[in-house]
């Protein structure tokens, strides 16, 4: 697989081939049938034009003619226009129309412009006609459509998200080639990455191997790859519950102060990636397939579809073996975990026709019909299927017709894009993964609620923290410099969003 099929939003597998494993590719499966009518149905006797705009991650988007959107358009008898927007450019393009008051007919949203818009008058309520969509109903429990919204109210569909999709992975070769265990506390870590560092597991000969590497988010926030090492100084996924309250993990200046300390003598000691502060999102990842770095922090799926893949085009016999989040000093240790808090809305300013074609859409989407082409694509065009042989076909790559799957709205089902003709033994690879994963799941306890300063000033708040945390993991201030940093955080509008979040909080009890 080519490397866009990383992204950050949900790459899973799907459990409708998971009971055809035995027998290789399943047999007479819906999900993977081609459309059995691609009529429109007599309640779709009016056409109507849909705007749709979703992130686009690496490897950009489709084309306006592609072969899934005139499947949808004929079966739901439609005329489906997409926006495709970069990741790095989606959040400003929402802003640009919220000030315009030019939002599409339906899109995907983050939690944090959600919540800033979601008692607006923006997003159609759901609530009143969800149960015309049994589809819907069977395929998303009702706790999950709660998220984020208030009592009552349901202000969009889930763009779900596997809880416990991120793993951990350690170049098992690596460790083979230098005599080491894998680690199982944060001194542990230290000591094999600096081994991955400075003993030349590749066996080049030459210094160019990393230890461990991180990246900055939007220079507000540390990528995942850090989450286990933060995990284990106490730092909190987002928000934790302290005495009944919660707290961010801005405002923990111990444990900040902890895991700075470790953070600055990886780097002093030229184990954490020089480059940490300028890296991208992916990059860690793309330097673990590079041969580079013996350590990449991916959703399960990824290791196999992308990773060790890419890897083993370099290094036959690489290989890579879960590693079990490391002990800190006082044997805390964690996963990261997610909250399904981004959505898909609908506009509440269009016609009611257009908002319930728009609603069958989604409800088409999560059935087996309807899941199979925007997971799979077109019989014929992306696959072809004899007997019970199912072989893909060339257009699959060069179409990929599983982005609307990827990057906009799919069923809730941790096992969401196997394919009939992929390895069958992956799902139960990727489920093992997973269960382990729930062991150590650090929970965001602020999920999905809101803070009116936050979504005005958090992003600056942040930034500014993040400075001082790169500065004084490159040694350019001192550890304790963090105190002040906390402190100015808080002054300039931390304790406010502290407030807030908890005001929010006291409603969920």
């Amino acid at each position: 697989m080519v490397k866009w099929m990383k992204i950050s939003a949900a790459i899973t597998l799907s459990a409708s081939i998971v009971t055809g494993c035995s027998q290789g590719a399943p047999s007479g499966n819906a999900a993977v049938d081609k459309p059995a009518d691609s009529k429109p149905a007599n309640a779709f006797s009016e056409k109507i034009s849909i705007n749709m705009m979703s992130i686009a991650y690496e490897g950009g988007a489709w084309s306006d003619k592609h072969p899934v959107i005139d499947e949808l358009n004929k079966k739901l008898n439609i005329d489906l226009k997409i926006q495709w927007v970069p990741s790095d450019n989606y959040v400003e393009k929402l802003g640009v129309m919220a000030a315009s008051n030019s939002f599409p007919d339906v899109f995907r949203i983050n939690s944090a412009e959600f919540l800033k818009w979601r008692d607006k008058g923006v997003f159609l309520d759901i609530a009143p006609i969800l149960k015309n969509y049994p589809n819907l109903t069977k395929e998303i429990p009702m706790e999950t459509y709660a998220i984020g919204n208030p009592k009552g109210k349901i202000y969009a569909l889930p763009n779900w998200t596997p809880e416990s999709r991120e793993t951990l992975f350690i170049r098992q070769d690596w460790l083979t080639k230098l005599n080491l265990k894998a680690p199982t506390t944060t001194d542990e870590l230290y000591e094999v990455a600096k081994a991955f560092a400075k003993n030349d597991p590749d066996g080049n000969g030459k210094d160019d191997t990393i230890g461990y590497s991180i990246a900055i988010q939007n220079n507000r926030s540390f990528s995942r790859a850090a989450d286990p090492i933060r995990f284990a100084f106490g730092l909190a996924n987002g928000w934790k519950e302290v005495n009944g309250a919660i707290v961010p993990w801005q405002a923990q200046t111990k444990e900040l102060k902890d895991f700075l300390g470790f953070m600055s003598r990886m780097y002093k000691d030229g184990i954490l990636d020089k480059d940490f502060a300028i890296n991208k999102g992916q990059d860690p990842d793309f330097k673990f397939e590079a041969n580079k770095v013996g350590f990449t922090d991916v959703p399960a799926t990824n290791i196999y579809d992308t990773g060790l893949p890419n890897l083993q085009k370099l290094v036959p016999t690489a290989q890579a073996a879960q590693l079990i989040p490391p002990k800190g000093p006082t044997g805390l240790q964690g996963n990261t975990t997610y909250a399904t808090t981004n959505k898909v809305v609908i506009n509440a300013k269009i016609d009611q026709k257009k908002q319930e074609r728009i609603m069958a859409l989604m409800d088409y989407m999560v059935t087996p019909e309807g899941h199979s082409l925007i997971t799979y694509g077109v019989e014929g065009i992306h696959y072809k299927k004899t007997g019970e042989k199912y072989e893909v076909l060339p257009a699959f790559e060069s179409d990929r017709p599983m982005l609307i799957n990827f990057w906009f709205f799919h069923k809730l089902d941790p096992l969401n894009t196997v394919r009939p003709w992929e390895d069958q033994e992956k799902p139960k690879k990727v489920l093992a993964l997973f269960d382990v994963n729930k062991k150590y799941a650090v929970i965001d306890k602020g999920a999905g609620l809101f803070s009116e300063t936050s979504t005005k000033s958090g992003a600056t708040l942040d930034q500014k923290l993040m400075s001082e945390m790169v500065a004084i993991i490159m040694g350019e201030k001192p550890v304790d410099a963090i105190e002040a940093a906390v402190d100015a955080w808080k002054k300039n509008g931390g304790d406010n969003i502290i407030s807030e979040m908890n005001e929010q909080y006291k409603l969920t009890k």
